[in-house]
């Protein structure tokens, strides 16, 4: 199994060089990674945590961490790694960061190079990184690594009687800091004990975002004394489910449509389809918001603040990948629906399990729900609470986190 590790890890770093002529995202990566190569850095000395996260996902549940590293010691130094271009690109100036970094391809020689250019003191992997080399590596450096938020299901390699390798990965961390009693349970099983049950850090960030959510005056303005439906990260067939139940409905309800890609010939694409009066947010100003129905919102970074103004949320990707972010909806204490892919999500399930959320699996279903919702206050009512109990419950894994973990510097 190693060395089919060893070959599926050059061969994707061979298919990424390939299409780095063709793909926007494996050039930006070929580049950076060429970059940052030529870079010297100026490492301070004392502590250095490295946080490694796959993408944007990953980041959100690394950050309330960070912060509260960085505010209980402002002295430590903070790097960051991204394999993704679109986290790298998104964070690369984050302020609470001394490097960001695209990580190299697992290895032995860049586990080495990284391990020695940058001295980390104490390491944190978020919830699905599994990268044997940098692990075994940093294992042999004495160098501390804990994961975050991680999240096992039986089907994975790890526990299959072929998945020895990958088991023995898992023997790399200090302590694995896991969301539910499964993982626990399902790692217990495999005879790794080091487990901690924390829950998701996403809670701490989520209410931590719902405190400083941005006032956008001229969304009031829009809602007014409407309900108001927020469909965030919507794909296209998210949004075939809005289009057809909007061009069938004349009542006074208000919608935002947040598409997951904000290009401007799927929004026209979008606008085209609908019967009724909509606008882009870009081009809100001098607008007549009362007569307006429908807002797309064509940027990035609105939505969280967003959800605060919403009766009713639908979180997109249901009906590809799986579902984004349902608790930057749920903090708010609104009822919330979603496409039929939420599997692996927990906090889905949990929603669900909780009547606080309703997976839809075609617009028949979509309909009857958003139906019942709107027209049933109490049930309106009820479900938003079943969402910000299941939030408030859970909130407090980074201070669990942050308490167990031993740092090198005494805070």
């Amino acid at each position: 199994m190693k060395l089919i590790y060893f070959i599926s890890v050059k061969f994707y770093s061979f298919i990424i060089l390939l299409l780095a002529s063709v793909n926007s995202k494996a050039k930006k990566r070929i580049n950076g990674l060429k970059e940052q190569s030529k870079n010297t850095i100026s490492r301070k000395e004392g502590e250095l945590i490295w946080f490694h996260c796959a993408s944007t996902g990953e980041f959100e549940q690394a950050r309330p961490l960070i912060e509260k590293i960085k505010k209980e010691n402002k002295e430590a130094q903070i790097l960051i790694s991204f394999f993704s271009p679109s986290g790298f690109e998104l964070r690369k100036n984050y302020n609470f960061a001394d490097f960001v970094i695209y990580l190299p391809n697992d290895s032995t020689k860049n586990a080495r190079n990284l391990i020695q250019k940058y001295k980390p003191t104490t390491v944190f992997f978020i919830k699905y990184e599994f990268w044997h080399y940098y692990l075994s590596t940093l294992k042999k450096n004495n160098i501390k690594v804990y994961l975050v938020s991680g999240i096992f299901r039986k089907n994975q390699i790890f526990f299959k009687f072929y998945g020895g390798f990958y088991r023995k990965i898992l023997q790399n961390f200090e302590i694995l800091f896991v969301q539910n009693k499964e993982s626990e349970y399902l790692l217990n099983s495999i005879g790794i004990k080091n487990v901690q049950i924390c829950g998701d850090t996403r809670f701490d960030r989520v209410t931590q975002i719902s405190k400083t959510a941005l006032n956008l005056p001229e969304i009031e303005i829009f809602k007014q004394n409407n309900k108001l439906i927020i469909a965030g990260s919507t794909w296209e067939e998210d949004e075939k489910l809005f289009v057809k139940y909007i061009n069938q409905n004349n009542s006074d309800i208000k919608y935002i449509i947040v598409p997951h890609e904000i290009k401007t010939g799927k929004i026209n694409s979008l606008q085209g389809k609908l019967s009724a009066t909509s606008i882009k947010y870009s081009e809100i100003k001098n607008k007549d918001l009362n007569s307006t129905k429908i807002i797309i919102i064509d940027n990035v970074g609105m939505l969280s603040s967003l959800y605060k103004y919403a009766d009713i949320a639908y979180i997109g990707g249901g009906f590809g990948k799986g579902i984004h972010n349902t608790l930057e909806a749920a903090v708010y204490g609104i009822p919330i629906i979603f496409g039929k892919k939420y599997q692996k999500f927990e906090e889905a399930k949990q929603l669900i399990a909780r009547n606080a959320a309703f997976s839809i699996s075609n617009f028949q279903e979509f309909n009857t729900v958003l139906d019942e919702i709107i027209t049933d206050e109490n049930f309106r009512h009820r479900t938003g609470k079943n969402s910000i109990d299941y939030v408030q419950e859970n909130i407090g894994a980074v201070e669990k986190i942050f308490k167990t973990v031993s740092f090198d510097v005494n805070y």
